[in-house]
């Protein structure tokens, strides 16, 4: 049976995220403080010898990716693979919208104020099904249409890699609790935003996804 270990990395901070705009398939560069963000995680992730190393087809996540990379002693790799699959939840008409603001809007038919109130009182699935009804276009992914481009990310990463081997994926915030409440069996607190640059661990077999652990800055790894 294959066993891979994937370590999930969320971008370091944009400028998006410091404005605290809503950034699915939008794109921001890097803050001085993402910036570091990926170093420190780079020096972190220095040791580990990874097979291969994948992100998302956006700056943010490319320019982290190389950075964890360009401090990494132990991996021939010098550039990470991109691909559409990993990407943020598309949202639509809401892209480049005030994140609290747009969460209100998508969460108020029914009955929450924020983010936090709707996967709480529902899921994080559901989250993306009301952000496609509040999406006056309804272009926003919907669960069902976000999955099956996930979905397809996690059989290519099991399809290349041999068992028993690291892989590093870098990707973004609500992809990471999306992965997390999917397969964490509800230990971890999702309510809580993946920090920029933190770590999460997973472990792929053939058919199945654990989480060791969620959104982690510092200790082992």
């Amino acid at each position: 049976m294959k066993n891979l270990t994937v370590y999930l990395v969320r971008h370091g901070q944009t400028y998006y995220n410091r404005y605290n705009r809503m950034q699915g398939w939008a794109d921001s560069p890097l803050t001085e403080q993402g910036i570091q963000d990926a170093e420190n995680t780079g020096n972190r992730l220095a040791q580990l010898k990874f097979a291969r190393a994948y992100c998302s087809d956006t700056g943010r996540a490319r320019n982290t990716a190389r950075l964890i990379l360009k401090a990494n002693d132990s991996s021939l790799i010098t550039e990470p693979e991109e691909t559409s699959y990993f990407r943020e939840q598309f949202y639509g008409y809401f892209e480049g919208a005030n994140s609290s603001e747009t969460w209100y809007m998508a969460g108020y038919p029914h009955g929450c104020k924020n983010f936090a109130e709707i996967i709480t009182n529902y899921s994080i699935d559901a989250s993306k099904d009301f952000m496609k009804e509040a999406d006056p276009f309804h272009d926003a992914e919907n669960s069902t249409e976000y999955w099956h481009r996930l979905l397809q990310g996690i059989a290519k990463i099991r399809e290349e890699n041999q068992t028993d081997t690291n892989v590093l994926l870098v990707s973004h915030g609500t992809t990471i609790r999306s992965i997390v409440g999917k397969y964490g069996t509800n230990q971890f607190d999702l309510t809580k935003s993946p920090l920029n640059g933190s770590v999460t661990k997973l472990r792929l077999s053939d058919t199945d996804i654990a989480v060791d652990y969620y959104n982690r800055i510092e200790g082992q790894l």
